[in-house]
C-alpha cells in the first residue's frame, strides 16, 4: 500500500489546546481541515483558539493567503475522517481509549491515508494494537503550542511501515516543522523525557531547600534556557571546548559532569510538600495574571526568537 497520495484534507480528532493549535497550523498552510470532538462547546472553543492564534501565524508569514473558512466541524468522528488524507489525533492520554479510538479511525479512514497520534507518551505499538491496518499508524508528537513550536517527534510502532514514517517526516518538513525520527519507542518519547529529567532535578533542589520556585525558574530561563533556544546541548558543549571543540570540551568538562551525575536526584515521585511549594511558588510568580495573559507573553517572545532564527535558516548550524 502506497501512502504517497497528496495531502489536501486533514482531520483533527480532539480539539483541546493541542488539537485546536494543530487546526490553526494546518489552516495557515492552506489545507482543508475538518475537526471533531464530543466535548461541550468544542467547536466554539476551537474556533476561538484559531482566531486568537491567527495574528501570530500572520506575523510568521503563514496565514496571509490562507482562510479560516476552510475549517469545518462535525460531532461524527467517522464522518470527519471518512475523506481525510491525514488524521491528527489528540485524544486523552489513556491507553484503553487510544486503542479503541485508533481501531475506530482505522475502520473509517481511507485505506491509503495516514493516521497520526499527538500522544505525548503512549507508544504507537500500544495504540495500533487493535487496528486492521496498523502499518499506516504513527506518532507525530508536537510541542505546545504546535502552531508555533517547530518540533515534531515521529516514531512508528512495531507494525508501522517504514513508508509511513518516511511520509510523515516529509509531510511535517513540508509545512515548516522540524521533525525528528525516533529509531526506537520509549515512553514519553525524547523531548518530554528531557523535560522530565530537568523537572525532577528542580523538584529535588526545591525539596532540599537549595533554591525556591522563582529562582529555579530564573536559573533555567535566564541561563541554559536562553542558549538552548539557539543551539542544542551537544553543539553548546562543542563551543565550551573553545578552539579544541567537542573533544577538548569532553576531556576538560566530562569528568566534572560525571561527578555531578552521581549527585543528581533519584526521586521516583513528587514529595507532597514540594508539590505544594511549587503550587504556592507559581501562584506567587503569576501575580494575578491569567493563563491567557501569560500565554500571550510566551508567544510574543517565541515569535521574536523564531523570526531571529529564520534569518539563519539557509546558511547556519542554527537551522538545525
Amino acid at each position: 500500500m502506497s501512502l504517497d497520495k497528496p495531502i489536501r484534507r486533514i482531520a483533527i480528532v480532539g480539539t483541546g489546546v493541542v488539537g485546536a493549535s494543530w487546526a490553526a497550523q494546518f489552516l495557515a498552510r492552506g489545507f482543508d481541515v475538518v475537526a471533531t470532538d464530543p466535548g461541550p462547546d468544542a467547536e466554539a472553543k476551537m474556533r476561538k483558539y484559531v482566531d486568537t492564534a491567527w495574528p501570530a501565524l500572520n506575523a510568521m508569514g503563514l496565514a496571509a493567503k490562507a482562510s479560516r473558512e476552510r475549517l469545518s466541524f462535525t460531532l461524527d468522528m467517522k464522518e470527519a475522517v471518512s475523506e481525510a488524507d491525514l488524521v491528527q489525533e489528540n485524544g486523552p492520554e489513556r491507553p484503553d481509549f487510544k486503542i479503541r479510538l485508533f481501531a475506530e479511525m482505522d475502520a473509517a479512514t481511507p485505506i491509503d491515508s495516514i493516521i497520526v497520534s499527538s500522544s505525548s507518551g503512549i507508544t504507537m505499538s500500544v495504540t495500533q494494537s487493535a487496528c486492521k491496518n496498523p502499518e499506516r499508524c504513527v506518532i507525530g508528537h508536537p510541542f505546545n503550542p504546535p502552531h508555533m513550536i517547530p518540533l515534531v517527534e515521529v516514531v512508528g510502532g512495531a507494525k508501522t511501515s517504514a513508508d509511513t514514517v518516511r511520509r510523515a517526516m516529509a509531510f511535517y518538513a513540508s509545512i515548516g516543522k522540524k521533525p525528528i525520527h525516533l529509531r526506537k519507542e520509549v515512553v514519553g518519547h525524547v523531548a518530554n523525557r528531557l523535560q522530565a529529567a530537568l523537572q525532577r532535578e528542580i523538584v529535588y533542589l526545591i525539596h532540599q531547600g537549595v533554591v525556591d520556585v522563582a529562582d529555579a525558574d530564573t536559573a533555567v530561563c535566564w541561563g541554559p534556557g536562553l542558549r538552548w533556544g539557539v543551539m542544542g546541548p551537544n553543539m553548546l558543549f562543542h563551543l565550551a571546548g573553545g578552539p579544541g571543540g567537542i573533544q577538548h570540551g569532553l576531556d576538560h568538562l566530562g569528568g566534572p559532569m560525571a561527578s555531578w551525575w552521581k549527585d543528581l536526584s533519584t526521586l521516583t515521585d513528587w514529595p507532597p510538600e514540594s508539590k505544594q511549594a511549587i503550587i504556592d511558588g507559581v501562584s506567587k510568580e503569576v501575580a494575578g495574571r491569567s493563563v491567557d495573559e501569560l500565554a500571550e507573553m510566551r508567544d510574543e517572545v517565541l515569535l521574536g526568537l523564531l523570526k531571529l532564527r529564520a534569518k539563519y535558516a539557509e546558511t547556519s548550524v542554527l537551522a538545525k
